[in-house]
């Protein structure tokens, strides 16, 4: 299961990286659905994640589910950061334009994406532990 939701990122945040490139997606001031502008250093960040994803699913089980886990907690925690400040970390955005005062609903829409993403990676990464544990010990002996 782990490995099957690891790929399944890895298509997504493929296709993330994708939106900034297919006419019509960015508006003309370059904000994707109108809401948050992609450059070239999120496309690199969404990348190197669906990168990461991809290798996970394809090494393990538990490699796919180490990636849920830190993928989750760090994109989880870029979204609430983005909702307090209005920025995030992940792509530098606090130390490179500082805190925000977007509208709220604004903020949201903006860090709904990792709110999602991050949040099901996250639960996923504990979903079946205990069966995931019983094979792993049978694997191992």
């Amino acid at each position: 299961m782990y490995r099957k939701i690891a790929f399944a990122y890895a298509l997504i945040l493929f296709a993330v990286t994708a939106l900034n490139y297919i006419p019509g997606i960015p508006d003309e001031n370059g904000y994707v659905f109108g809401i948050f502008a992609l450059d070239l250093f999120d496309d690199s960040l969404h990348v190197a994640s669906a990168t990461w994803a991809l290798v996970a699913a394809l090494i393990s089980q538990n490699a796919s589910r180490i990636f849920l886990r830190y993928f989750g907690a760090l994109y989880l925690a870029d979204a609430v950061f983005g909702l307090l400040t209005g920025s995030g970390y992940l792509d530098f955005a606090i130390f490179t334009i500082g805190f925000q005062s977007f509208p709220l609903g604004l903020k949201i829409l903006a860090n709904l994406p990792h709110f999602a993403l991050g949040g099901f990676a996250l639960a996923a990464s504990f979903w079946g532990r205990e069966k995931f544990e019983r094979e792993s010990q049978r694997e191992a002996s």
